[in-house]
């Protein structure tokens, strides 16, 4: 009988927010996005900022890079991080603005809203990948930050199912490109439904495919 091989999703884990921790600063935000690959509907972007204990590690143990979560674990999680979060907000750019300014402008656009959005200020940002130049606050890039960092692993689970419920939305004003099923993303059936009925007043003019149509 041939060998089962399982593959280990990563973990997240504390190893950025430690030392900040350690030099007393205890409001430390994740940043992360989700949706800037899309060719419909807004990007959205959301800031949590989770106690500083070591506990908060095992007591959010499911929680991982979003894309790498099944749904159900991420809805399940998300009201979680909330609950357990000193302050979290959700920011989000719409396809009109992402056609405007472009896209990685409207992608620090929806994370400064997020930002902005906390109930308290925080003292340093993690953000994955990006540098939000708009924010004149401290913050740490980390490249493939969803998937190291605890905190920007939460603020992904967050800003995806926040997402995804909006698109769930959309779906139901623009029942013919299927956004509750593919979120936006240029599936086959998406580029299909778009070549056969144009685009809609939610598809990102500016974006290839859906400008040669």
């Amino acid at each position: 009988m041939p060998k089962v091989i399982t593959v280990e999703r990563p973990r997240p884990s504390l190893q950025f927010e430690l030392p900040l921790w350690r030099q007393g600063l205890s409001l430390i935000a994740g940043i992360d996005e989700v949706g800037r690959g899309a060719l419909a509907g807004p990007v959205y972007a959301a800031a949590v900022i989770l106690p500083a204990r070591k506990s908060i590690l095992p007591e959010l143990d499911g929680v991982r890079d979003s894309k790498q979560m099944r749904r159900a674990e991420r809805e399940a999680w998300a009201p979680i991080i909330q609950e357990k979060a000193l302050g979290f907000a959700i920011g989000k750019a719409s396809c009109r603005e992402i056609d405007r300014i472009g896209i990685a402008p409207a992608t620090r656009l929806a994370a400064k809203r997020a930002v902005l959005g906390l109930r308290v200020l925080p003292q340093h940002l993690l953000v994955d990948y990006l540098r939000l130049q708009e924010l004149d606050l401290p913050q740490s890039p980390i490249v493939g930050g969803d998937a190291l960092c605890l905190s920007i692993a939460a603020a992904s689970v967050v800003a995806k199912v926040a997402r995804d419920a909006e698109l769930c939305k959309l779906d139901q004003r623009f029942p013919l490109y299927g956004f509750a099923a593919h979120k936006g993303y240029a599936t086959e059936a998406h580029r299909s439904a778009i070549e056969q009925y144009g685009p809609c007043a939610q598809h990102r003019r500016s974006f290839a495919p859906v400008r040669l149509q």
